[in-house]
């Protein structure tokens, strides 16, 4: 199955899991699985939170990005790859001039 993002709506996610700024997203969701191109802008973030009932993998397509993972701080580039395994937390933010890029997914969310 084929998934075009520039095909589905954008919309704008304020204050993302308590985080800062705003997150732009295009995503596919169904019921196993939440699927999704992110933008944070300079000085967005995803709020730190904890994923109880699923993991999430974020591959970063374009820009800089900070992750804070448990008590770990990680430096994300494109092409490379941060996995949150179920029970633990993250929290991903850009305090760069240029866009971060990246594309997600939440398999089996709120299972």
């Amino acid at each position: 199955m084929k998934i075009n993002f520039e095909e589905i709506e954008e919309k704008s996610l304020p204050n993302f899991k308590g985080g800062e700024k705003s997150m732009e997203a295009r995503m596919y969701v169904d019921e196993k699985h939440k699927i999704m191109r992110g933008t944070l802008q300079k000085g967005a973030t995803i709020g730190l939170h904890t994923h109880d009932t699923s993991s999430e993998i974020i591959y970063i397509l374009s820009g800089k990005g900070t992750m804070i993972y448990d008590d770990t701080e990680e430096t994300l580039l494109p092409g490379e790859c941060h996995y949150c395994p179920k029970g633990h937390s993250h929290s991903l933010q850009n305090h760069q001039n240029e866009p971060l890029v990246f594309f997600a997914v939440v398999p089996e969310f709120g299972a």
